[in-house]
């Protein structure tokens, strides 16, 4: 008994590292995964990394308290990271649906219950295939255990404050949008020369209505050129997921103050 109390309490700061970041993390965090996997999930994960780790037992104080909060900002942080990235796929959206005229038809998402953009979700919805297919989750599991050697446990603070993070985040906010445009760009550079055929169309035809015949057609030809361009979509997508990866580990670099 007195060597279980020392273990449960490595356990449990373990515990809720790998909880935080299910809450996050894409797919996991999806409110279609059962809660009782994902506790699951994360008690057994949790469990198999603290027979791997090689620390010291912590005494249950004040200080464990701020430990527990410590992990689950560590969870929480690289979490947000690998979902902020993915979130590309649904700003790419909302760019086609802009140029579409489905800005307006927003659909229920149903992994943050808020309105998304119809064609973001319909790219995000084959995204998570995708990842699946490249087992992107086995990855990502992976860097939740791989975190321990970057940001240990017994680490007293993670620099949060640092202008080494604030300047990555920003970088990385610039590359989520960059990103987004790279996905987007075929389907609005097309439906953009449609916009301007209509124009000329217009004023060489005054008697036609252009906003009766407009939105027919450049729906149609988004739905088109965005089945012509889907395998170019999921290339960039595939890249998606490799910097995503980069990401978790940059950011874990940096939490644990080596970036």
């Amino acid at each position: 008994m007195d060597q279980l109390i020392p273990s449960f309490s490595i356990f449990l700061l373990v515990l809720i590292r790998v909880t935080t970041f299910f809450i996050m993390m894409p797919l996991f965090s999806h409110r279609s995964v059962p809660a009782v996997f994902r506790i699951g999930l994360g008690f057994f994960l949790a469990l198999m990394i603290t027979y791997t780790l090689r620390v010291q037992p912590f005494p249950i104080g004040g200080a464990y308290f701020l430990l527990l909060i410590k992990e689950a900002l560590i969870g929480l942080v690289i979490g947000f990271a690998a979902a902020f990235l993915m979130s590309a796929i649904q700003i790419a959206g909302s760019f086609i649906d802009f140029q579409m005229g489905f800005s307006m038809a927003n659909v229920l998402d149903p992994q943050t219950g808020v309105q998304s953009p119809l064609t973001g979700q319909y790219l995000y919805s084959f995204a998570l295939l995708l990842l699946l297919t490249l087992n992107g989750h086995h990855i990502m599991l992976d860097g939740i255990y791989y975190s321990y050697k970057f940001i240990p446990l017994d680490q007293a603070w993670i620099p949060l404050g640092s202008s080494n993070l604030a300047k990555y985040l920003a970088t990385l906010t610039g590359r989520v949008f960059l990103v987004a445009f790279q996905m987007s760009v075929p389907v609005v550079g097309v439906l953009f020369l449609v916009d301007v055929a209509l124009g000329l169309i217009a004023r060489t035809v005054p008697q036609l209505n252009i906003f009766v015949i407009g939105f027919p057609v450049k729906t149609a030809v988004g739905f088109i050129v965005m089945a012509i361009t889907m395998g170019a979509i999921f290339i960039v997508a595939r890249h998606l997921f490799e910097a995503m990866f980069y990401t978790m580990r940059s950011m874990m670099e940096l939490l644990g103050g080596s970036g």
